[in-house]
């Protein structure tokens, strides 16, 4: 079972409303459960599932739950919020060192690389959806973030 797989199962899950889901195939065992439509927790474990190191060398156990849009337009400011599409731990930078990919204050354009958030070792690049100024950032380096959690505020061009 792949990522692609595991997002569409946990989709058909949220589309029908099930609140806990238990595969096992061969040497793979996939466990669902969620207390709510938009926090679905994953446990998945075998040999294409190792045991998550993340990026900042502390234990992570988070797995990607969907990657519906991953931003908003917030209409009582005005602001387009960057919500994260998948729980995980927030990095601001490619590596640990290195100057963060954004800070507020910063023009972004269309699908630059805003961030990434690491979910079982995959480093998964959030990218802009609109063209703007950062005007504030919500998480700090190495944070975890839920599924839907604001990241960015962007003053929208």
């Amino acid at each position: 079972m792949n990522q692609k797989e595991l997002k569409e199962l946990v989709e058909f899950l949220i589309e029908k409303d099930i609140t806990e889901f238990e595969l096992e195939r061969g040497d793979v065992k996939v466990r669902i459960k969620r207390g709510t439509p938009v926090a679905p927790a994953i446990v998945a474990s075998g040999p294409h599932f190792p045991p998550a190191v993340s990026y900042a060398s502390q234990p992570v156990a988070h797995a990607p739950v969907a990657s519906a849009s991953a931003a908003v337009e917030d209409g009582d400011n005005g602001l387009h919020t960057v919500k994260s599409p998948i729980v995980g731990t927030f990095y601001e930078s490619p590596s640990p060192g290195a100057p963060p990919f954004v800070k507020a204050g910063d023009q972004v354009t269309l699908g630059q690389v805003l961030c990434i958030v690491e979910a079982m070792k995959l480093m998964n690049e959030i990218e802009s959806d609109v063209a703007g100024e950062i005007v504030k950032m919500y998480v700090k380096n190495g944070q975890p973030v839920e599924y839907g959690q604001p990241l960015f505020a962007i003053r929208a061009r």
